[in-house]
């Protein structure tokens, strides 16, 4: 019985071990000319029969942002579609990978755009 025990464990933490060194890898960008990172991560999601789960995200992902000094933690949005992230302030959306929208509010109705590709 304490062997059954014992086995049963094993068989229950394995899955949780084969993920446990899988982290997910920054993307490099160039964005207006200076590199950027961005560094999607699921989040500490547990109730994954949430809708709209698009592009293996789901409400709770965060992405985090490193760029001219500054680094960005913008959570997913909860819109239909694409996964897009922002604080209110910034958004980031991947949508088209080869040319990610990332845009800055600066006050009423003015946006700045930042133009960006993939590096490599």
């Amino acid at each position: 019985m304490a062997r059954a025990l014992v086995i049963l464990f094993c068989l229950l933490l394995l899955p949780v071990a084969a993920f446990a060194d899988r982290q997910p890898e920054p993307i490099a960008y160039r964005c207006d000319g200076e590199p950027l990172t961005a560094l999607v991560n699921n989040g500490a999601v547990d109730a994954f029969d949430i809708p709209n789960v698009a592009g293996g995200t789901v409400p709770g992902a965060f992405v985090v942002l490193q760029w001219r000094n500054i680094t960005l933690q913008l959570p997913r949005t909860n819109h239909a579609g694409a996964p897009s992230f922002t604080d209110g302030k910034w958004w980031w959306s991947p949508e088209d990978p080869s040319h990610p929208i990332f845009q800055l509010r600066r006050g009423l109705g003015e946006i700045q755009s930042f133009s960006c590709d993939p590096v490599g």
